[in-house]
């Protein structure tokens, strides 16, 4: 439950799916292989448990655009198929060092990433002219990026949300986390479990528990925080669990 608890945390503050912290922290304290591991959290995720981490977002006045999490969900399903099933042909050791290597890459990129120019949208809420033609490529990348590390894919559709669509990082982080209510994780449980012959799931069940009550409290954080300030430390967190994947000796 505490795994799922940092998870939550992670992903009501910053947007992201919280594989970041739960995918090295499900190795290190239950010593879960990278495959196991990356399986877990997805499935931990199949539950809406970012609804609060939704509302907290929703009351604090952020809005978000339905048409577009709708296309996003749509690609997201194909994309993690895929990238699941790449995944469980990589040997566990492998996909070990290609996490830690995705996740300094991350830490580096967020961290060197310039903030966009505030922008006076008049009545619109949102650029939504390319609905379509990123919205489907953004979420089949999302996609084939969480079936390959179980990270979510929030990492790829925050960052491009906000430079293609023209939103703010609190509004990209809403439409991340709301990607995120509907199972649309299924598709990489079913690969990773018919791979690896099952997963834990009294410890998916714990770690789903805390989730939603650290999600929650993140979003609190978040609302409050600037989009500039949560980048600097999302970075620092990122590299953090790259080390923490390194050192395990696995």
């Amino acid at each position: 439950m505490g795994t799922g608890l940092c998870g939550g945390l992670l992903s009501g503050l910053f947007g992201v799916g919280g594989g970041i912290v739960m995918v090295p922290l499900l190795g290190l304290i239950l010593n879960l292989d990278q495959h196991r591991a990356q399986g877990a959290t997805l499935a931990s995720m199949l539950l809406p448990t970012g609804l609060p981490a939704v509302l907290q977002y929703r009351r604090r006045g952020i809005a978000s655009s339905f048409p577009l999490v709708g296309v996003l969900i749509l690609a997201f399903l194909f994309g993690i198929y895929g990238g699941s099933m790449v995944a469980n042909r990589i040997p566990s050791n492998a996909l070990r060092w290609g996490y830690a290597a995705f996740l300094v890459f991350l830490a580096v990129r967020t961290f060197l990433r310039q903030e966009p120019a505030p922008v006076d949208r008049g009545a619109l809420p949102f650029d939504l002219s390319g609905l379509w033609t990123w919205g489907l490529p953004i979420g089949f990348l999302a996609g084939v990026v969480s079936g390959l590390t179980g990270l979510g894919g929030a990492v790829v559709v925050i960052p491009l949300l906000a430079s293609r669509f023209r939103m703010t990082q609190h509004e990209a982080q809403l439409a991340s986390l709301m990607m995120l209510l509907p199972p649309i994780g299924l598709p990489g449980v079913y690969v990773y479990a018919q791979a690896q012959g099952g997963l834990p799931w009294v410890v998916i069940l714990g770690v789903a528990i805390g989730f939603a009550v650290g999600a929650l409290g993140g979003a609190h954080v978040a609302t409050r925080t600037r989009g500039a300030k949560l980048k600097q430390v999302y970075a620092g967190v990122v590299l953090l669990m790259a080390l923490l994947v390194a050192m395990r000796g696995h």
